[in-house]
This record gives structure tokens, sequence and C-alpha cells, in this order.
């Protein structure tokens, strides 16, 4: 009997390998003729656009950090004030972590971009905003060890099957070389939507949300860690999450995100 399979099985091999082949030039067929029928749109003004989701004219309307800035907490300066001067929000609330870093001020544009990533799977936007994202961190992935996404509560990751955090995790790993570990710190506890909270309110709403996960403390102790998130406003989840990682002994936490919430003075 195993004499007679030998030939079946030789013949049977060459056709499943047309097979497999036949089937990657028809999905890529099928793909190249559903993007001329369905050409890329700008996430923002809803143009045409021949690239990653933003076309030139909305691109020009995203506000990118430059220096100078707090060295702290990234925040925008008007003027230069010189050489390590903080910002008041550095001096009156210093975080948990040491440094703060994001690619652009949260305004029209870059709220468009945060929330079709979040919320609309549009997966598709996290190349452009990691790249910018990892630009923007440099200094912070430089000297990193590890980068860990902020965490979603696993109910909230089956509803919406990712984590737009571990995406962008995922693209700034390519650029800078530095490993993500996506299981290190957990959200152990629900929480409600930060929106709408005052920031006492969202500072409550986390405590005691995050924790380092008990086989992978020794991982954490003595390195320098970079939170990855897509948003900082209050900063409430990004510090909890970086008390938690500080608990078990990590040497250093630093955050990077895409956007960040400017207040106009």
């Amino acid at each position: 009997m195993e004499a007679d399979a030998a030939p079946t099985r030789s013949i049977a091999a060459p056709f499943r390998a047309a097979w497999t082949a036949s089937r990657h030039v028809l999905s890529r067929a099928a793909r190249l003729a559903l993007d001329i029928a369905l050409p890329t749109l700008c996430v923002s003004c809803r143009e045409p656009v021949d690239g990653e989701g933003v076309c030139a004219s909305c691109w020009a309307r995203l506000s990118f950090i430059e220096r100078p800035y707090c060295p702290r907490l990234g925040i925008p300066f008007v003027y230069d004030p010189g050489p390590d001067m903080l910002s008041m929000e550095a001096i009156a609330s210093p975080p948990a972590y040491m440094r703060a870093r994001a690619a652009v001020r949260y305004d029209d544009v870059a709220r468009t971009l945060v929330h079709a990533l979040k919320y609309q799977d549009r997966t598709d936007l996290a190349p452009a905003m990691g790249r910018w994202m990892a630009r923007a961190g440099g200094e912070l992935l430089a000297g990193a060890d590890m980068l860990v996404p902020v965490p979603l509560h696993w109910r909230r990751v089956w509803r919406r099957r990712y984590n737009q955090s571990g995406a962008l995790a995922r693209i700034i790993e390519r650029q800078s070389g530095v490993k993500v570990q996506g299981d290190v710190l957990r959200r152990v506890r629900a929480t409600e939507q930060q929106i709408g909270l005052s920031r006492a309110q969202r500072a409550t709403n986390v405590q005691g949300a995050f924790q380092v996960s008990s086989d992978r403390q020794a991982d954490v102790q003595g390195r320098r860690i970079v939170l990855i998130d897509d948003v900082l406003t209050s900063g409430a989840t990004l510090d909890a999450c970086a008390r938690a990682l500080l608990r078990a002994k990590a040497a250093q936490v630093d955050v990077l995100v895409f956007a960040r919430v400017v207040e106009v003075r």
C-alpha cells in the first residue's frame, strides 16, 4: 500500500503548488481591481490620495511638534526659554514617567487620524503615524530596552479586535530596532472611557487598573522602557502605566505618543 501511495503523493504535490500559486495571483489581481474601483481617500477630507491615508493639503495642516519644547513633557513653547527650562505643568505636577514626546498636536486632522485608527479599523494608517512617532521620539528610543504598548482590557480587545497602541508600537519597532513586549503590562480592571471625565476623575478611573505580569517582572527590572499610546490628554492613563512598571523596578519609563493635547494660552 505504501508503494502505491508514493506516486499519488508525488503527482499531487505539483498540483498543490500550482493551486497555491494561482491563489496568490488571483488575490493580487482582486486587490488591484479593488484599488482601481475604490481609490484610496484621504482620511480627513475624503479626497482621493496616492499614498497612506492623508493628502498633501491635510498633511500640511498637521501641527508637528518641533523644538523648542519642555524637555520633560514635550509641550511646545511659543518661544525658546533657554536650555533645560521646564514647562509650568512639569514643575507643578511632575508625572511618574521621566519624559514624554509626541509627533503632532491633537488638532482636527490628528483627531480624525486617531479616531479612524482606533474605531474604524483603519490599521493602514499605522505605518505613517508610527514613522512620525519614531522620528519624534528618537532620543527616547536611542536608550530604550523595550517598547510597551498601553494595554486594553480583554473585553475591549474582543470588541475592537486589535489594540491601536500595539499597531503603532510594531511600526516603531521596525523603525528603531527596539523590541515590543506586548505582554509585560496588563490592564487588570475594566475602566470607563476617559472622554468627558475631569482630570481628577481620569486619575481615579485608572487607579490600580494596570499591573506587570508576575512572570515578567524579572524582564522589567532595571530596564528602560518606552510606553506607546495614541494620544496624551491628561496623562492619567500613561502615569498609571508608568507607576505599575516602576513598582516592578523598571529603571526608567518614558512615553511616546502620536498626538498630545496642547492647551492654548
